[in-house]
């Protein structure tokens, strides 16, 4: 089992967050009805405490637990949303770069870019966010090169989606990463969700993970 860790936190956007929630645990439904194995991906919401987050919207999550271990999270989701005032908390920004050293996969939706960003898991890199952010977070990070017009950009071990409802797409291409185009349609066939498959990917980032994430998920 793939364990996918979801940051929330107060003001993020509702779609970064459940968007990817709902593909894998879809994906995790639609394999065990095919296979008599163990869960495929286990799901769990990750904030800085235990206290209800209020989302963009003015919806209440309960997370389910606080900033975990390095360990425990296979595939850390960074939504994005208003990040004002996560881009200036260090314990957050902290967590999301020891994350990064042991996570199979770190992604971001949205302008969860941003924090991906500060926390230097994109020096060197392109990536995407909310075409509204993009000129701004080219501004504030001008050691990544922001991509317009893609819905997610794959570098191997981080992958950036754009706003909102492109962290869907994401998270169906990161299924089919992990576990395979097969599963990655169906789910999308479950979700009736039309998936943009055309995002970009930078071959020579990426080719050195892909042997990894298939090591792991043939382990789990």
């Amino acid at each position: 089992m793939l364990s996918v860790g979801i940051l929330v936190f107060d003001d993020v956007e509702i779609l970064d967050f459940s968007g990817p929630y709902e593909v894998f645990s879809t994906a995790a439904r639609v394999h065990a009805r095919l296979h008599t194995a163990a869960s495929l991906f286990r799901c769990f919401l990750v904030a800085p405490d235990m206290r209800p987050v209020r989302a963009r919207g003015g919806m209440k999550v309960l997370p389910d637990c606080v900033l975990t271990p390095s360990s425990d999270v296979d595939v850390l989701i960074v939504p994005g949303g208003d990040v004002s005032k996560v881009l200036g908390n260090p314990e957050v920004i902290d967590w999301i770069r020891a994350q990064a050293l042991d996570a199979t996969i770190t992604a971001s939706v949205c302008t969860g870019a941003f924090l991906l960003a500060r926390a230097g898991l994109l020096d060197g890199l392109p990536a995407t966010t909310h075409w509204e952010d993009q000129a701004e977070m080219a501004s504030m990070f001008p050691a990544t090169t922001v991509r317009q017009d893609v819905p997610w950009v794959d570098c191997g071990r981080v992958v950036t989606s754009a706003g909102i409802s492109a962290g869907i797409d994401m998270s169906l291409h990161l299924v089919e990463r992990l576990a395979g185009r097969q599963l990655a349609e169906a789910t999308a066939r479950q979700m009736e969700y039309r998936w943009s498959t055309h995002g970009t990917i930078d071959h020579t980032q990426s080719a050195r993970s892909r042997s990894s994430a298939a090591r792991l998920f043939s382990a789990a």
